[in-house]
């Protein structure tokens, strides 16, 4: 019993990181519910992988851009540009697919360093910087297009946004195998990462996790793992463009949470001036977050363009808020130096269900508006609650009305160690601390 209240007790002093992941489990549930099953059925479950990896690679960029307490309104218009520019190149000027693919994304490298330039080094504000790109590059599309759309593309480029893995079994199974030792093989993994982290924190001192909660939660995220693998082998297999998401996920993870680069990300989202206190390239981190940005732009433009095999004048509208929108639902704050890359990917993760499950209902796009508007509003809300919350010491005195054992968070972002926090959680409490410079 008292291993169940210390696991309670943690989930308090937790709710913020683990509402979201239960809220998205919530919305699946509902939205099965109520579309009679089709939500989980095989081949939706693909759809909605493949209908949203454009908005996830986007928001692997931007929530790394709000952690740094900024924010980019032009990722769709740079994502449609990309993608009219890789139909001149491709369709009209017969570039190989291999050569044009390199050259989109260093065309979006040039525009994130021409907006990082305008944003670190002149000092305009990434808002109205940003602002003036969704117009600037909105207007390059049409101009390139002629205001009409370049079809089709090879079939090489057109597997990107559409293309699935080889069947190893050559139709002859139920399941598609390729897909079910990658995914076996990600969740043995997974679990092997889990373990040795925990061993690793425990051998510091810095484990405050309850080992209940880790079981469960390490069971439940494989059985998840196991189930969208079954699922997806049950159809035609691993998307490609799944491979690719997965690609980006762990190296961008491993970028935040273990390199110079990420922990100056953190610091300067979380203060500024203590950042440059520190030692901390503050206007070079900067530039480099919105190159990275251009470049994940341009990735999504192409992956769009393939998967509709055309490339539109209406290209990439609204991804901008998608992506935002993503991010903050999935626990970035607004004010900059909190986020992941994960939480990012479990918003855009709500954000397509939510599409998708509207879509299977029949509502209309006016309605789709509305709900998505207030999902976004609410989950900001709760974002802010919780910090008024943690800031009264909300979680100890909830802990202490349940008769939970709680401990209190070394601050109101975050109850990890200060040995093992980023910067950015830390960077308020020190106004100087020693950092190398990338």
């Amino acid at each position: 019993m008292s291993a169940l209240r210390e696991s309670l007790g943690f989930l308090t002093s937790r709710l913020r990181q683990v509402g979201i992941f239960v809220a998205l489990i919530l919305i699946v549930l509902l939205f099965q519910a109520l579309t009679g099953g089709i939500l989980l059925e095989p081949q939706n479950v693909t759809n909605l992988v493949v209908q949203n990896s454009y908005i996830l690679i986007l928001a692997i960029g931007m929530v790394m851009v709000i952690i740094a307490g900024h924010i980019d309104l032009s990722v769709g218009s740079v994502a449609g540009f990309i993608g009219a520019v890789a139909g001149v190149m491709i369709v009209h000027w017969g570039w190989p697919w291999w050569a044009a693919i390199p050259a989109c994304l260093l065309v979006g490298a040039l525009v994130g360093a021409w907006q990082g330039y305008w944003i670190a080094y002149v000092g305009i504000p990434a808002f109205i910087v940003t602002l003036a790109g969704m117009l600037i590059f909105r207007g390059l599309t049409l101009i390139t297009l002629k205001n009409q759309q370049i079809t089709p593309f090879p079939a090489e480029l057109r597997a990107l946004g559409g293309g699935f893995l080889p069947d190893i079994s050559g139709g002859t199974s139920a399941l598609e195998w390729l897909t079910v030792i990658l995914g076996v093989g990600a969740t043995v993994a997974l679990l092997i990462q889990a373990l040795k982290e925990r061993r690793i924190r425990k051998k510091f001192d810095l484990e405050g996790e309850p080992l209940v909660w880790f079981v469960i939660k390490t069971a439940f995220t494989a059985l998840l793992m196991l189930i969208i693998t079954f699922l997806l082998a049950s159809y035609r297999g691993t998307p490609i463009v799944l491979i690719v998401l997965a690609v980006l996920v762990i190296v961008y993870t491993a970028l935040m949470n273990n390199s110079v680069f990420g922990r100056h990300t953190y610091a300067i989202g979380g203060n500024l001036h203590a950042a440059e206190l520190s030692g901390v390239k503050t206007k070079a981190v900067t530039f480099r977050l919105f190159v990275n940005m251009g470049v994940l732009a341009a990735l999504a433009g192409l992956v769009f363009t393939a998967r509709l095999n055309s490339a539109q004048p209406a290209g990439g509208t609204g991804f901008e808020l998608d992506s935002i929108a993503a991010a903050f639902i999935g626990g970035a704050a607004v004010t900059g130096g909190i986020g992941t890359v994960a939480g990012a990917m479990i918003g855009g993760l709500i954000m397509g269900v939510l599409n998708n499950g509207m879509s299977i209902l029949g509502l209309g796009t006016d309605y789709q508006q509305l709900i998505k508007g207030l999902v976004l509003l609410l989950a900001v809300g709760f974002d802010i609650f919780n910090k008024n919350r943690s800031g009264r010491g909300g979680g100890a005195t909830m802990g202490k009305r349940f008769k939970l054992k709680t401990t209190p968070p070394a601050n109101t972002e975050n109850t990890t160690p200060a040995a093992s926090q980023p910067v950015s959680d830390r960077a308020g409490t020190r106004q100087a601390m020693p950092a190398k410079n990338p």
